[in-house]
């Protein structure tokens, strides 16, 4: 008896037809659009294809695939973006670790989540409020509790405890709905063919935890609290693409962009910036008044939990959410989320004494995380990962102050101005000895900024260890004595980072190299919560970069990086880079500018097709990494602890790690 084809018989016979060089790269682009295919799916697809670029006639269609957007930024290590905690501006900075990911790797089959329309909220319970307690270990502590004032992954997760976005990204970059009731697509014409505009359709029935109803106003309210420039969000590059939102009904809402949209779901998805907030709270508190909502402390969301007690810098204690919109979930009735310590002692309290059931972020030294993994109360949970331990090199003067604030953007740096000094710097950081003696299997080195997805990772970039040459080049240049100078310029500087034993021999590894070239480096560490904070008043922040190099982690947060990348671009830079007159809010805490790195950024912003958006990424990658902006060091992995009865979490290196809290239970 013949049967009706599925969606993953249809996969299955277009990846053969890819196989057999049936079909060029363009029609398999063209038909995998139609099926409505995630990005990673698609990549494997055209991966089958070999080289084949056949021009056959058949174009590909003008919309994007239903998996690229990169929702901020994270970042890993931080967030600025999409961005830091210990990881990084995007977005923002992050102190995640990852390691290589391969997001573009195809699945054998289509994903039944994506086909389905079901989400990772979706799925069935295992009881409401089962289980008393919950215990999370954050070692660096939340300072905020709304997503898109968020400097770091430790306040992006903590608010995504409550706040929802329309969507989620799964580690192999397949949407699943979490407040949208399915997954827009090109079939269904929720997709425009131009790419100008996408239409989503929310689940009914979903509440504000204070009983208001959830709607489209919501939605298009979030862009205008995020975009509106007097409020200085982190969020703000995330919606820079719309042009405008028209709510159609209650429950449907219409996303204009200005220009053609590759990432069409970056806006709105999980990860840094894509969370909804509600009208009704704060409407009264647009533009300068965002900042002083008490809701950034205590926000009203449509997660599984609320806030019962928020100590700042401290801890966050969550109760179960009555109105949460699925009757079975959460397992657990509260929540600790612990901040402070170091991954140290995170480490050890997931995986040897069992006084927290998840420690996040165990950037901690080979010779002492891999023992600990013995205890066997927890276990190790490594996740391929997006973002890169990296250097950044001040671009401004962070010696000399401008109306009471250094390091601004007017100033230039007395010697990293110059090409070849940043190059020998680079070329006196010894990466191999950094992943292999103190990551391990949590890390491996790298010349690219850009490492995910795999396909977007540059094959132009290497790195070389070589302190003979790094001086002989600064000599050659009339850098000379001991320190180096130059027209009474010293080759004198500071080199901060976060409070972190791993850090601290990263810092001290590299210092060596510095100093053997011929430079004095003084080594500065900064508390977590301190160095990835959003307080304007503070001058020890990542974002204020009162120093001369600055390191942290930081990566794309969803599978299409264009969130990523304001990191170092400049159109506007009143509002891009970080400085005085922002509050310190721009991605750009290098204060780099480039008119070409802008112009490829444009262009990705509308690029339609994947080859071309193949090259402006890796091109945006080369500048970084050629004008030695930022100084790659380690390919991160995500590594965290888990108590071995804790079920139901499914990490993805695109989204803060307790986004999916409702899904997670105890299992004896």
């Amino acid at each position: 008896m013949e049967h009706e084809p599925t969606r993953i018989d249809l996969v299955a016979q277009l990846r053969e037809q890819a196989l057999m060089g049936q079909m060029s790269r363009r029609s398999v682009f063209k038909r995998a659009m139609l099926l409505g295919l995630s990005a990673p799916v698609i990549a494997g697809l055209l991966a089958a294809c070999g080289g084949d670029d056949d021009d056959s006639g058949d174009e590909p269609v003008a919309t994007a695939p239903a998996a690229q957007g990169d929702a901020t930024e994270a970042p890993d290590d931080a967030e600025p973006t999409e961005a830091p905690d210990d990881a990084e501006p995007t977005v923002a900075p992050d102190d995640e670790p990852t390691e290589a990911s391969d997001a573009t790797e195809a699945p054998d089959e289509a994903s039944p989540t994506a086909a389905s329309g079901t989400g990772s909220t979706d799925t069935p319970g295992k009881g409401r409020g089962v289980e008393d307690l919950l215990r999370i270990l954050y070692w660096q502590a939340p300072t905020i509790l709304n997503a898109h004032f968020s400097q770091g992954t430790k306040d992006s997760a903590a608010s995504s405890m409550v706040l929802e976005p329309l969507i989620d990204v799964t580690a192999d970059g397949t949407l699943i709905p979490v407040l949208a009731a399915a997954i827009p697509s090109l079939e269904d014409g929720s997709v425009a063919e131009d790419g100008m505009s996408v239409t989503y359709t929310l689940k009914e029935g979903v509440m504000w935890s204070d009983g208001e109803p959830f709607t489209a106003e919501d939605v298009k309210f979030t862009w205008e609290y995020t975009s509106d420039e007097a409020a200085t969000t982190t969020s703000i590059s995330t919606y820079e693409p719309i042009e405008s939102i028209d709510v159609v009904d209650d429950l449907t809402v219409t996303i204009n962009f200005k220009e053609p949209t590759p990432g069409w779901y970056a806006v709105f998805a999980t990860g840094f910036g894509g969370q909804i907030v509600p009208k009704h709270i704060l409407g009264d508190f647009m533009g300068a008044k965002a900042r002083d909502a008490e809701f950034n402390l205590n926000p009203i969301g449509t997660g599984p939990y609320v806030v019962a007690e928020f100590r700042p810098g401290d801890t966050v204690i969550y109760e179960m959410n009555e109105n949460y919109r699925e009757a079975d979930k959460p397992y657990f009735k509260e929540v600790e989320f612990k901040g402070g310590g170091d991954a140290t002692s995170a480490a050890r309290a997931a995986l040897q004494t069992g006084e927290t059931d998840w420690g996040w972020n165990l950037q901690v030294e080979k010779a002492v995380l891999v023992p600990m993994a013995e205890g066997g109360v927890g276990s190790l949970v490594i996740t391929p990962g997006s973002s890169v331990e990296q250097i950044l090199c001040n671009f401004a003067d962070p010696n000399t102050e401008v109306d009471g604030a250094r390091s601004e953007p007017t100033t230039q740096h007395p010697y990293l101005q110059f090409l070849e000094v940043r190059q020998a710097f680079a070329m006196a950081a010894d990466r191999d000895t950094v992943a292999e003696e103190l990551y391990g299997p949590a890390g491996e080195a790298t010349s690219n900024v850009l490492v995910a997805p795999e396909n977007f990772a540059s094959p132009n970039t290497t790195y070389t260890f070589d302190i003979e040459a790094a001086a002989a080049m600064l000599e050659e240049a009339g850098w000379t004595g001991t320190p180096r100078a130059k027209d009474g310029v010293e080759l004198k500087g500071i080199y901060q980072t976060t409070i972190n034993p791993l850090r601290q021999k990263t810092q001290e590894i590299v210092k060596a190299g510095w100093e053997e070239m011929g430079a004095l480096i003084e080594l500065k560490s900064i508390d977590a919560g301190v160095y990835f904070s959003s307080d304007a008043g503070n001058p020890d922040t990542a974002a204020h970069f009162y120093s001369d190099f600055e390191m942290f982690t930081t990566g794309p947060s969803s599978p299409y990086p264009i969130a990523f990348m304001p990191l170092w671009k400049s159109n506007d830079p009143a509002v891009d880079i970080a400085q005085k007159s922002n509050e310190w809010a721009g991605g750009n805490y290098s204060r780099f500018v480039s008119e070409e790195f802008n112009d490829l950024y444009d262009a990705a912003l509308t690029e339609l097709d994947p080859d071309a958006q193949q090259e402006l990424f890796v091109a945006m990658n080369d500048i970084v990494v050629n004008e030695y902006v930022h100084i790659p060091l380690v390919h991160r992995a995500d590594v965290v602890g888990a108590a071995n009865k804790l079920k139901g979490y499914v990490p993805s290196p695109w989204t803060p790690d307790v986004r999916d809290i409702a899904n997670w239970y105890f299992e004896e």
